[in-house]
């Protein structure tokens, strides 16, 4: 059975930092790009950032590209995504998924977690 699992969401103040983490089970994650979606309230899920099965390519959305940073370490199946200065209206859950293909489109995605909740106050 396939599972990721994301963790270190959390309540934080506008400018702090969080790092969040994807953990893979039941799926060698280096086999698949992967990347982090947010959604808001009442938002549909948007792109954040995704990188390739390699690592050696990166990708994010305009809105986060100087202040986040997506990392992957395949010996330990699992993917991260450091975020720095963070806004309130980054107030999302944060979910990973593992895929193929254009890595900006949900629908490349074959593979989710159920999402971490991240909350930043101004």
């Amino acid at each position: 059975q396939v599972q990721l699992v994301e963790s270190g969401g959390g309540l934080v103040q506008a400018g702090d930092s969080l790092r969040l983490s994807c953990a893979a089970s039941g799926l060698k994650l280096r086999t698949y790009a992967t990347g982090w979606f947010r959604q808001a309230p009442g938002k549909e899920r948007e792109f954040v950032a995704a990188i390739s099965w390699s690592g050696g390519n990166t990708f994010y959305a305009d809105s986060v590209r100087s202040r986040f940073t997506i990392s992957r370490d395949n010996a330990k199946n699992t993917v991260s995504l450091q975020m720095n200065s963070l806004k309130p209206e980054e107030t999302a859950v944060y979910y990973c998924a593992a895929g193929r293909g254009d890595l900006r489109s949900a629908q490349s995605y074959l593979y989710w977690g159920q999402g971490t909740a991240v909350t930043v106050l101004s």
